[in-house]
């Protein structure tokens, strides 16, 4: 390649990389997510399933005392408190 295809070939480059300039919103945060080790996914992993326990504890005694069969809701127009 001779000199003045080196110049040209340099100059496209340059004008392409303008062209294609990507803005940095703000220093320190880049577009690519950063690594996660695996014993941190599994950190994460843990905790989303101990969340999900929590959860779905907090949501049984709820549902037990709804459905147990020796105690029943008695709503309150049925009680006789009606009050006009």
């Amino acid at each position: 390649m001779n000199k003045k295809q080196k110049i040209i070939k340099k100059l496209a480059k340059r004008a392409k990389a303008r062209q294609n300039k990507v803005e940095v919103t703000s220093v320190g945060v880049s577009g690519k997510e950063r690594y996660i080790s695996k014993a941190e996914r599994a950190r994460l992993a843990a905790q989303a399933d101990a969340a999900e326990v929590n959860a779905a504890e907090a949501n049984a005694p709820e549902t037990e005392a709804a459905e147990s069969p020796g105690t029943e809701a008695v709503p309150a127009t049925a009680t006789g408190d009606n009050q006009a």
